[in-house]
């Protein structure tokens, strides 16, 4: 079911379940006069009702271009409703405004990923700011375990700006807020210090009710706040990626993310290493590899045609390098305007990094199992075509670099 695009204080759409049981919607709404990197004009609030429900609320980060918001709207009975969507006067920017282009509403859904999707409630100290916002909730199921991340605009506290560039290759923040075994019911949420606690708080329906309680958006079950989100999960199978393939698939993602970088002062000068600040994000070549690290740390290397100079992922710091198993993204810093023809080659090192509970002298050791993707972004933030693969394991001792001719 559709309207016609309206602006106004509220746009009305009833629509017919048939069956009942959970209903989604697919919300089309642009906010004209809003830009995210602008302070003060960042973006409209509007506010959901179904019918004399309670209202939940959605940010629209994209700004004046019509995006699709997936959100949930709980159980319904079969019959009329009506779904209201206004302006949340109270949490927009000046000048914002919420415009609807369309509506579609899916009722009476049998679908277990959406009945037990986590009601997310803003974190008190963004509401008004504009900043650690959730754009994607999304879904996996692990061997009977269904699991939900939230992809968060930005990360208040936590990493650096550009350890997150090097460590994960990007500076959203992606957390998993909830996890449910199926067989037996047994639910744990990622808490403070990023430690899986059983989760104790109620239910709306089959719905946990989540909180983020840290300014690296760790959960907690047992708070509210003014601001609530009802955001539609997306189904991912991540067997054969990182979690940064969600944002791939979702493109908008990076250019909230280079936005907010800009509103909040994150950016500097290509060049400039002091402080934490990046430059334009899309100044860099983005890695994604399946690695196995033992005691030590992989860095990612990229030389362009005709410079006899490396450029590495860590900027030279051996807390950088990425020190964990499985599917990871990885950034490399080049000049602006490089285009992919100008890559001549690509490396990984493999080096010690030493810890609280590490002795000298060390003997890591690391392979890289695959890259699946590398590519740049174009103007508009999208990532470009796959510049690169490795399909064949490569043994990394510590210490050993290994570098391969691009095209």
């Amino acid at each position: 079911m559709m309207v016609l695009a309206v602006a106004a204080a509220a746009a009305s759409h009833r629509f017919e379940v048939k069956q009942s049981g959970e209903a989604v919607a697919e919300l089309t709404l642009s906010s004209p006069g809003a830009d995210w990197s602008k302070a003060g004009h960042e973006a409209a609030m509007a506010d959901v009702r179904v019918d004399d429900g309670a209202p939940f609320q959605v940010m629209l980060y994209a700004g004046d271009a019509a995006r699709k918001y997936g959100v949930f709207l709980g159980r319904l009975e079969a019959g009329a409703h009506r779904l209201t969507i206004a302006r949340n006067a109270a949490y927009s920017a000046a000048g914002a405004e919420v415009k609807v282009h369309g509506v579609q509403v899916r009722g009476g859904v049998d679908d277990e990923v959406i009945a037990r999707a986590p009601v997310l409630y803003a974190r008190k100290n963004t509401i008004g700011k504009f900043s650690d916002v959730p754009m994607i909730v999304y879904a996996e199921r692990l061997d009977g375990v269904l699991q939900y991340t939230v992809i968060f605009t930005n990360e208040d506290g936590g990493t650096s700006t550009r350890a997150l560039m090097a460590r994960w290759g990007r500076t959203t923040d992606i957390e998993y807020v909830y996890r449910l075994d199926t067989r037996s019911g047994e639910a744990i949420i990622q808490g403070k210090g990023h430690k899986d606690i059983a989760y104790k708080g109620k239910l709306e329906g089959r719905h946990p009710l989540l909180i983020p309680v840290t300014d690296n958006n760790m959960v907690g079950d047992d708070g509210v706040s003014e601001v609530r989100y009802q955001i539609a999960p997306v189904l991912v199978d991540l067997a054969s990626h990182s979690r940064e393939h969600v944002m791939d698939e979702d493109p908008l993602t990076y250019q909230v993310m280079a936005r907010e970088l800009e509103r909040e002062g994150k950016l500097r000068p290509f060049g400039q290493v002091e402080g934490h600040n990046i430059s334009d994000v899309r100044n860099y070549a983005y890695v994604e590899a399946k690695v196995r690290v033992r005691g030590a740390g992989v860095v990612t290397m990229l030389r362009l045609k005709g410079d006899p100079v490396w450029r590495v992922s860590s900027l030279g710091r051996y807390d950088y390098a990425v020190d964990r198993d499985g599917w990871i993204r990885t950034t490399v810093e080049l000049p602006p305007g490089t285009r992919a023809a100008d890559i001549g080659e690509i490396g990984f090192t493999c080096v010690e990094v030493p810890g609280e509970d590490r002795k000298l002298p060390l003997t890591g050791d690391c392979r890289v199992d695959a890259v699946s993707k590398f590519f740049l972004l174009d103007r508009d933030f999208r990532p470009g075509p796959n510049i690169w693969t490795l399909r064949e394991p490569a043994p990394l001792p510590a210490g050993i670099v290994r570098t391969w001719t691009v095209r």
